[in-house]
Order: structure tokens, then sequence, then C-alpha cells
């Protein structure tokens, strides 16, 4: 968290700043001051949320597995460790309810890492955000 004397941010301040990277195939380089206000709202929004899900799409296993960490560690969960190394761009599943953690080789373009945050109740925040950068949390 920021040790700035701003005040707290609102859900719906939250949503506009992460609703940004919505439907982004790359994530952007960001600022370090900007990457402060994004992780605020992502930890924000969240905490309101039962789980996350993360999916991470990386030039490499060690890029991927990185971004895996630091997300899980700024959202409250354990990494798993052990994964596989496969050569070239990868995938990382990461379910935050069930630690279940799959990566695959990846074809595709797509780079950054998707949030999913779940909520067991209905009308609790179930939205999608990114793609957000690898390295927010690094």
């Amino acid at each position: 968290m920021s040790t700035s004397n701003h005040r707290q941010m609102t859900l719906q301040e939250a949503k506009k700043i992460l609703n940004k990277f919505n439907c982004l195939d790359i994530a952007p380089i960001l600022k370090p001051s900007e990457k402060i206000v994004i992780r605020e709202a992502l930890i924000f929004v969240s905490s309101i949320a039962d789980y996350q899900i993360l999916g991470i799409c990386a030039d490499t296993a060690d890029e991927g597995i990185l971004a895996m960490k630091t997300y899980s560690r700024a959202l409250g969960y354990q990494p798993p460790s052990n994964l596989p190394h496969p050569e070239g761009p990868v995938y990382i599943k990461l379910n935050g309810k069930n630690g279940l953690c799959y990566l695959d080789s990846y074809p595709g373009h797509h780079r950054g890492v998707l949030v999913s945050c779940q909520s067991y109740q209905e009308g609790g925040i179930n939205e999608m955000y990114g793609h957000l950068p690898l390295d927010l949390f690094v």
C-alpha cells in the first residue's frame, strides 16, 4: 500500500482504474507512480471478492512464474512451486480458491495478467481485469 495521504478510493474509482486494461492484448509498460495506483485498486477490488483466478501470458516460463508468484503474494496466496519450464511463451492459470495451477506452452500473442475476481454471492464482484502488467508487483 502507498504511504501517501490521499483518501481511500471507492469501489467505482478502483474499477475505473482497472477497466482501462480490459481488452488489451498486451499490457502497457507503466511508470512506478502509475503502478502504485493500479496495485491499490487491484488489492482493494480483490479484497471484496472471495477469491481470484489468475491467467498469465508471458514470453518465458521464468517471467510468467515470477508474475504468478508476485501477484499471488500480493493477493494473499501461497504460490505453487516446482512448475515446469517449457521453452518459449507460456500460459499459467492459478485458481486462488483451491490452489490448482496449470502451466503450458502458449502459441498466442497476448501478454500480461488477467485477474478474475470471483464472489460466492450474487451481486458480489465477478469481474475480470486485464491484461495487467507482468511486473505490477515486482
